[in-house]
């Protein structure tokens, strides 16, 4: 049976690179996705479920709809995300409750409409696209760093509440990488940057690696720095 992967944030960048490695690889494919019509006819029986990160019920329904049309969940990847600039002297409330909303309660909200599928799936997967801004703190961005090192405590708790059951967790904490977020705020041009299909590679070999042998998080970097 083929397996099915649901990955958030497929429109552009690190998600739309997942996906088209995924379905190379022969997974089926259920996107979560801002707007489901730029992706018409280009991942063949795909679900295209338009998906708003904020919205509190929008990963219930996105569930609901991949069970209903394939029947199991077997992969999860937990990409949408937002890098908005959120200082002690600039930020504001409004720009910490978007950050809070889509980065860290829209990966929980999907856990916790996805997790009773992807334990009964048996060996299932759970991938959340964190940030090396999860594991250190290096620059003054105090809110995009609070919620990145949230996203990788969640992956931890996802570890333990399906350990039993075969679900592996990873986070994948990435530098720099070639996407319309970082080409604003990086220092690099954009081929010295990691790939966003050096993810994908990455994220398709990690999930495929066996029970017995589980990562839990994978750092990725474009260049040398101390993580501390």
């Amino acid at each position: 049976m083929d397996k099915v992967a649901m990955i958030s944030g497929a429109n552009r960048g690190i998600g739309l690179a997942i996906a088209g490695e995924l379905q190379r690889r022969g997974y089926r494919l259920s996107l979560g996705v801002r707007e489901p019509a730029a992706l018409a006819g280009r991942f063949g029986d795909a679900l295209l479920a338009s998906y708003e990160a904020r919205e509190p019920d929008a990963a219930r329904a996105w569930v609901e709809a991949t069970v209903a049309r394939f029947g199991r969940i077997d992969v999860l990847v937990s990409n949408a995300g937002i890098c908005r600039q959120i200082g002690f002297e600039d930020g504001t409330d409004a720009l910490l409750d978007e950050t809070l909303d889509i980065n860290v309660k829209a990966p929980f909200r999907l856990v916790q409409a996805a997790l009773p599928h992807l334990r009964r799936a048996g060996s299932a997967r759970f991938v959340q696209i964190a940030s090396l801004s999860g594991k250190r703190v290096r620059n003054g961005n105090v809110g995009y760093q609070m919620s990145k090192h949230a996203t990788i405590a969640l992956t931890h708790a996802v570890r333990r509440a399906g350990w039993d059951q075969g679900l592996r967790a990873v986070a994948v904490c990435p530098g720099f990488v070639n996407t319309e977020m970082a080409a604003g705020i990086a220092d690099l041009p954009a081929e010295a940057m990691t790939q966003p299909e050096d993810i994908a590679r990455l994220v398709a070999n990690t999930i495929e690696m066996p029970d017995s042998a589980s990562i839990a998080e994978l750092l990725v970097n474009c260049r040398h720095e101390d993580l501390f």
